[in-house]
């Protein structure tokens, strides 16, 4: 692995834990909104890093023998899923999205688990922040040595 390998997954993981924090935000910005179904960002690894999944790029490369496969890694956001949880139903006749009993449904947004998340997501991005900040100084530290 190189170190511009190691920057384009450093950058796009800074690119998903950003979608994810918008995704976090909105959200948040979106508690008390009737009908709101929570958004629950996906994030999935580029490639399989199981055991499984390395042992059959081995298998694949049966004339290599002794050779670790080159798993180059990282994450992308694959998009978002509603969250399945149904909020609870407030009794309000006269507002527009009111049913046919006039009932709305609240919005299904935990703050608590919205903020949390958002932590986590925070801190993966600072994360890779420091990947990215690392490579970096790792890079110049190479060219000086090369001076």
């Amino acid at each position: 692995m190189g170190i511009m390998d190691s920057m384009n997954i450093g950058a796009n993981a800074l690119r998903a834990h950003g979608m994810r924090l918008d995704i976090h935000a909105k959200n948040m910005a979106n508690v008390d909104t009737p009908n709101y179904v929570r958004r629950i960002p996906m994030l999935n690894a580029t490639e399989d890093m199981s055991f499984q999944g390395i042992m059959g790029v081995m298998k694949e490369n049966a004339f290599n023998i002794g050779t670790v496969p080159y798993l180059q890694g990282g994450v992308t956001f694959s998009g978002c899923i509603e969250d399945p949880t149904i909020a609870q139903k407030m009794y309000k006749p006269g507002h527009p999205d009111a049913d046919e009993n006039g009932y709305v449904r609240e919005s299904n947004v935990n703050p608590m688990v919205e903020i949390s998340d958002a932590i986590m997501a925070q801190r993966a991005y600072e994360a890779n922040l420091a990947v990215i900040g690392i490579t970096k100084a790792m890079a110049q530290r190479a060219a000086d040595i090369g001076r």
